[in-house]
């Protein structure tokens, strides 16, 4: 479901954009920008707090990799004053740096935070949902 103000909602999805474009660009300043100071990542079970830590886990988690393809798509967003909680579903095509490619899909649940007149996130629970590799057939 889609709540609150649509200005809100909409800077919401621009917020998901900038990290969809540090994502593809393989771009740590672009990625970190969309974090709050004190901010809290779960990756498929790996926990992570503070936005220095959690770009270091992204670095490392990037670093073995030559391109991404990563596109995202709010499938829910709810506004209440100057938090919110969203859903994203993702779809990723990775190439690696030995060549190999993943193809992954995935489920993000965010909570968010107004500060400054922009929304960040302060809690990002990723999870893949389905996986393809087109090597294995």
């Amino acid at each position: 479901m889609f709540t609150g103000p649509l200005e809100d909602r909409v800077a919401i999805q621009e917020l998901n954009g900038t990290y969809a474009d540090g994502v593809v660009r393989i771009d740590a300043d672009t990625w970190a920008s969309v974090w709050a100071e004190d901010a809290h990542w779960s990756l498929m079970g790996m926990e992570v707090e503070g936005r220095a830590a959690i770009v270091d886990l992204w670095k490392g988690a990037m670093s073995g990799l030559a391109a991404v393809s990563f596109h995202c798509i709010p499938c829910m967003i709810e506004i209440d004053g100057d938090r919110a909680k969203a859903r994203v579903q993702t779809q990723e095509f990775m190439l690696t740096k030995e060549g190999k490619t993943r193809a992954v899909g995935g489920l993000y649940e965010d909570e968010l935070v107004k500060s400054g007149g922009r929304w960040l996130f302060t809690r990002r629970i990723f999870r893949i949902v389905a996986e393809y590799n087109p090597q294995e057939g």
